[in-house]
C-alpha cells in the first residue's frame, strides 16, 4: 500500500503581523504595582512575574518561602505543558526548512515500512491535538501509581510511549475532533526524532535553544543551586525535580524568566529572526471549537480575543510548579509567570497571570 500524499502544514504565515505598535512606553509605577499584586495573589513559596513591554523588561519576584541563595529571577523553573510551545516552534522550523511536511504518518516515522492505513495520524494531527489520542496512554495510571507523589512520568519511558501509540486505535478519525493530549505531543517528539535521525533534545537545541540564545534553558534538573524547588499543594513540602520520562516533548523544558521572555519576544516581532517564517506560522489560527467557535487554537498556542487584538498563551504545571507564558502583539507585551506550588482547586496563580495579560 502506498502512503497518502502529505497533508499541507496547518496554517500559512500571514504578512504584516509583526510590526511594533505605535505606543508610548508604559508608566513604570502602575506596572510595578500590578506586578506586585499579581505576585502576592499567587500565594506560592517562589513567584516571578516577568514582563516585556516594547522590549523593556520588568521583573517582580516574591513568595511566601525563604528567599533562595540565588535570586528568584535567575533560577530555572519547570514550565510543564508550556513546553509544547517550544515543540510546536521546532516542528514549524523543520517544516519551513523542508525537512518535514507535517503530513507524515507518525506510525511510519516510528516504524519504517509499516503500512500507514487509510486514516493515519500525522505529525500535524499530533501537534494540534486532533489525533484522536487520549490525554495519556491507557495504562499510564497503573504504571505511574507507585510514584504518584514523586515522579509518575519517570516510570513511563520513551519506548513505552511509542509502543502504546503503535498499539492504540483512536476512537475518532484523526483531524475531526480536538482533545488535549500529552500523549500525542510526546509521540510527536519521538516521531520527529525518528524521521530526522536526530534525538529530540538535539533537535530542540539546534533549531530553537541555540538560535535564540537560550542558554538558561534545559530539559532536566542540572544544579540544585539554580533549579527552582517545587512544592506540594500545601506550599511547604518540597517535591523532587520533575522527570518527564518519555514525555519530554510535552513537558520537559525548564528555563529562567529571562530566557522565557527572549522566547516570547521573538514571537512578538519575528522580523529579522532566523526563524521568522516559523514564528509567524505558529501564530496562525488552525482550528476553532466550542460554542460560537470561541476557542481558537494555533499550532502552538491558545488564542483568545481582547479589546485590542488577540492574545496568545499556554499554561503548564508539574508536580510542584506552574507556568503561564503569553504575548499580545497589539500592546507589545510578553509575560512569563512562574511559581513553585502545585496547582490546587481555585488556584489564584493562573487567573492572576491571565488577567494581567488580558487587561493589557
Amino acid at each position: 500500500m502506498t502512503a497518502r500524499a502529505p497533508l499541507p502544514w496547518p496554517g500559512d504565515p500571514a504578512d504584516g503581523e509583526d510590526t511594533p505598535p505605535e505606543s508610548d512606553l508604559p508608566d513604570e509605577g502602575p506596572l510595578s504595582e500590578r506586578l506586585a499584586a499579581a505576585v502576592a495573589a499567587a500565594d506560592a513559596p517562589d513567584v516571578v512575574f516577568a514582563v516585556s513591554r516594547h522590549g523593556r523588561r520588568t521583573l517582580h519576584c516574591g513568595g511566601t518561602g525563604t528567599p533562595p541563595d540565588v535570586p528568584r529571577e535567575d533560577l530555572r523553573y519547570e514550565i510543564g505543558s508550556a513546553t509544547k510551545a517550544f515543540t510546536a516552534l521546532l516542528l514549524a522550523r523543520l517544516v519551513r526548512r523542508g525537512e518535514l511536511t507535517g503530513g507524515e504518518p507518525a506510525a511510519v516515522c516510528l516504524e519504517p515500512g509499516r503500512p500507514p492505513g487509510p486514516r493515519p495520524v500525522t505529525l500535524a494531527h499530533l501537534i494540534t491535538h486532533t489525533s484522536g489520542l487520549p490525554a495519556l496512554p491507557p495504562d499510564f495510571l497503573v504504571r505511574a501509581l507507585p510514584a504518584w507523589r514523586t515522579n509518575p512520568y519517570a516510570r513511563y519511558p520513551a519506548a513505552r510511549v511509542t509502543d502504546a501509540f503503535l498499539r492504540h486505535r483512536p476512537r475518532h478519525r484523526p483531524g475531526t475532533r480536538w482533545h488535549y493530549s500529552n500523549f500525542g505531543v510526546s509521540v510527536l517528539g519521538h516521531a520527529v526524532a525518528a524521521a530526522t535521525g536526530t534525538a529530540w533534545e538535539d533537535l530542540l537545541t539546534e533549531h530553537v535553544l541555540r538560535p535564540f540564545g537560550l542558554s538558561g534553558t534545559a530539559l532536566r534538573a542540572e544544579d540544585v543551586k539554580t533549579d527552582a524547588v517545587g512544592h506540594r499543594r500545601d506550599g511547604r513540602t518540597p517535591v523532587p525535580a520533575f522527570d518527564a520520562g518519555g514525555f519530554q516533548a510535552a513537558g520537559a523544558v525548564r528555563a529562567t524568566p529571562h530566557d522565557l521572555l527572549t522566547f516570547l519576544e521573538a514571537h512578538l516581532y519575528p522580523s529579522g529572526s532566523p526563524a521568522a517564517g516559523a514564528l509567524r506560522a505558529v501564530r496562525v489560527p488552525v482550528l476553532r471549537r466550542g460554542l460560537g467557535h470561541r476557542h481558537v487554537h494555533t499550532v502552538g498556542w491558545f488564542r483568545h480575543p481582547t479589546d485590542g487584538g488577540p492574545m496568545y498563551f499556554h499554561g503548564g504545571a508539574t508536580l510542584g510548579q506552574q507556568a503561564f507564558l503569553g504575548f499580545r502583539p497589539d500592546t507589545g507585551t510578553a509575560l512569563a509567570a512562574l511559581c513553585t506550588r502545585r496547582f490546587r482547586a481555585r488556584d489564584p496563580f493562573v487567573a492572576a497571570a491571565y488577567a494581567f495579560l488580558a487587561e493589557g
